[in-house]
């Protein structure tokens, strides 16, 4: 290694955390309604009494989720970091358990950009890297970051863009 390896510095876009909770919350407006789907079905065949008691463990369940929910993507967007030379791409996350990966720039086999609906609202993309073995992705990037970054790694990766 030529170079001392600092840590990671470049952060996600801040609209990720808009992304991460709405998609919490579509997540959590789903679930309400299978657990009043499962209410009401109690309710009109008269299931046996613990099966409403166990629908109830799980609406206190889906509360605590819901409320973890809507801190966890203020903690993700606050501890993701990554960072990118030409011998490495650094990714950095986790706020409790914090895992810094070195991904060797010779292992990149392909690199590519990810849209899904809820990131083309904001205009923000993935940057999804794949090796031999694993797939690392960095989400939550502004278009213009999310290009320039992705071309950068296939440059320092020597990774030829095929003619589809």
């Amino acid at each position: 290694m030529s170079e001392s390896l600092l840590s990671p510095n470049k952060k996600l876009s801040k609209k990720a955390v808009k992304v991460w909770r709405l998609t919490e919350s579509l997540s959590n407006v789903i679930s309400i309604i299978v657990l009043s789907i499962l209410f009401y079905l109690d309710y009109y065949f008269s299931w046996v009494y613990w099966i409403g008691w166990i629908l109830i463990g799980l609406v206190v369940i889906g509360i605590v989720g819901g409320i973890w929910g809507y801190i966890k993507p203020g903690l993700l967007y606050k501890h993701w970091r990554y960072d990118i030379s030409e011998e490495f791409l650094q990714l950095k996350s986790g706020a409790i358990k914090e895992e810094h990966q070195l991904v060797p720039m010779t292992k990149i086999q392909s690199v590519s950009t990810k849209q899904g609906p809820l990131l083309r609202k904001y205009g923000l993309y993935a940057v999804t890297v794949q090796t031999m073995g694993s797939t690392h992705t960095i989400p939550a990037l502004e278009k213009a970051v999310a290009t320039e970054l992705r071309n950068t790694i296939a440059k320092y990766a020597k990774v030829e863009e095929m003619e589809e």
